[in-house]
């Protein structure tokens, strides 16, 4: 256990009116409120020093106690403004309630973190950490102690009434993907090519920008040719010259790595600043032929490709193609997301999917193996008609778990609807519909700008810890409202 000098911080200044301020404010200080008393974010912070391995002074360890809880306090701020890194550390550099919340504010001045380090501070926090802290956040509230002390009230929430949800988180990439590849790569490299030049390594070559100049005039030209009469003749046409300068470039991409390569101690950089140039264009001249390929059988040979076999982003290679035949996104490019909630609207258990998604149904028994390992026996689940399976509803049933998923049959379902208690839970799976729309929307953004997998996932950890704590908060600034007015 560290042992941290308390800090002193600076009071909030008394603001007057401004009630959606006052609300925002008043349930930011409940989340730290929450946050302190809960013990929750002190054994994560704990945990984090103590698993460097290393016997730390004092002084070290108060440091990098800071350090830990300015990455998680930032990381909560990130995700409850929905702000960029920039954004962000303008804006508590401007707000003395995000300076108040963040530490960042000491009685000799303000000392608020750059946008480089709030970037750091978001992959600080390793996804195993985070998934402890929500669990034993919840966990918190769980029993009446808990719940006196952080919901001001007499009832513990329970967590035996499961519904649950699927919903596809998109990845930032550029759409449609198989002649856009050929952009990106072309971007991708002749960049690099410009970097590498103005190192000092030349090689012979036409100006670069003028390859990059022409390919913009294909993609604009291929982009108009849906408008003219001969839209299918002319797309292979501008393809076939869009491939012949691809090629082109490739060619000169291999030179110049090499040449990198070979020579780079002729240059400024140091040996792993060049590696790191040569991973960038590694990485598009490994993924270049298959790209060519795909974009010719799609354009030119007018055939289909395989979802499994498709290049969706030459940045991202865990998006997937993820078929939802919903209004407005009948296709969504992105990473699959399984949400669990309780009654009350908190979030008990997830998993983001990094292969394709297979049927909702597979999800159910391990997700009821998790929540009560976390949380103990359940007593129902309630899904959609996705997760209707054999198998998903007769292990629900050994477990003596009340099955309350949507069959897909008609007649089953006519028959479960005289059952009170499955139209009770099925009414309140619609909420779960607002959940999901609310935390992708107010949480994550869309689409989610973190690059990689698990970065991706930290950030949907750090939304879910963030969306449990801003609810948490809510219900207890409620309850405290009742109870004053109980008083009064």
């Amino acid at each position: 256990m560290v042992h941290i000098q308390t800090e002193f911080r600076p009071a909030l200044p008394t603001v007057f009116g401004a009630k959606d301020y006052q609300e925002f404010r008043r349930t930011l200080e409940e989340m730290d409120r929450i946050l302190n008393l809960s013990g929750a974010e002190t054994r994560l912070i704990n945990s984090l020093i103590a698993s460097n391995g290393k016997k730390l002074s004092g002084r070290v360890s108060n440091r990098q106690y800071r350090i830990y809880r300015a990455a998680l306090r930032y990381g909560i701020l990130l995700a409850l403004t929905g702000f960029s890194h920039r954004k962000l550390a303008i804006s508590v550099a401007d707000s003395a309630l995000f300076q108040w919340f963040t530490g960042c504010a000491q009685v000799d001045g303000v000392r608020p973190a750059s946008k480089s380090t709030i970037e750091r501070f978001e992959k600080m926090i390793p996804s195993g950490k985070l998934v402890d802290l929500i669990h034993d956040l919840n966990r918190a509230i769980t029993d009446e102690k808990g719940a006196e002390d952080l919901l001001y009230r007499q009832t513990a929430l329970k967590m035996d009434e499961v519904f649950a949800d699927t919903t596809c988180v998109e990845t930032n990439i550029h759409f449609p993907v198989d002649w856009v590849l050929l952009r990106d790569a072309t971007r991708t490299l002749i960049k690099a090519i410009v970097l590498i030049r103005r190192h000092g390594l030349k090689h012979r070559i036409e100006e670069p920008k003028c390859f990059m100049r022409d390919m913009n005039k294909l993609c604009i030209e291929m982009t108009h040719t849906r408008k003219k009469k001969d839209a299918r003749k002319m797309r292979k046409t501008v393809l076939r010259r869009m491939k012949r300068l691809t090629k082109t470039i490739e060619a000169h991409a291999m030179n110049y790595r090499r040449k990198l390569e070979a020579h780079w101690e002729e240059t400024d950089w140091t040996h792993t600043e060049a590696l790191l140039v040569i991973a960038r264009m590694d990485n598009v001249l490994q993924q270049l032929p298959q790209a060519v390929k795909q974009a010719h059988e799609r354009i030119i040979g007018e055939r289909k490709v395989p979802n499994n076999k498709k290049i969706v982003s030459l940045y991202e290679p865990d998006a997937r193609v993820i078929v939802r035949g919903k209004a407005g996104a009948e296709v969504e490019f992105g990473n699959a997301l399984y949400l669990a909630e309780q009654a009350d609207g908190i979030i008990i258990d997830w998993q983001f999917i990094k292969e394709q998604p297979s049927s909702d149904g597979n999800l159910v028994y391990a997700s009821v193996a998790r929540i009560e390992n976390s949380y103990g026996k359940l007593k129902s689940y309630t899904a959609d008609r996705g997760f209707d399976a054999c198998n998903a509803g007769i292990q629900i049933k050994e477990s003596g778990i009340i099955n309350a998923i949507c069959p897909r049959s008609v007649r089953q379902l006519q028959e479960q609807l005289k059952d009170e208690n499955f139209c009770r839970l099925q009414k309140r799976r619609a909420q779960t519909e607002g959940r999901i729309g609310i935390f992708k929307n107010a949480y994550l953004g869309e689409p989610l700008r973190s690059k990689g997998f698990t970065n991706r996932e930290t950030r949907i950890e750090l939304c879910i810890l963030t969306h449990n704590l801003w609810k948490i908060a809510k219900m207890a600034a409620q309850a405290k409202d009742e109870q004053m007015a109980e008083a009064a």
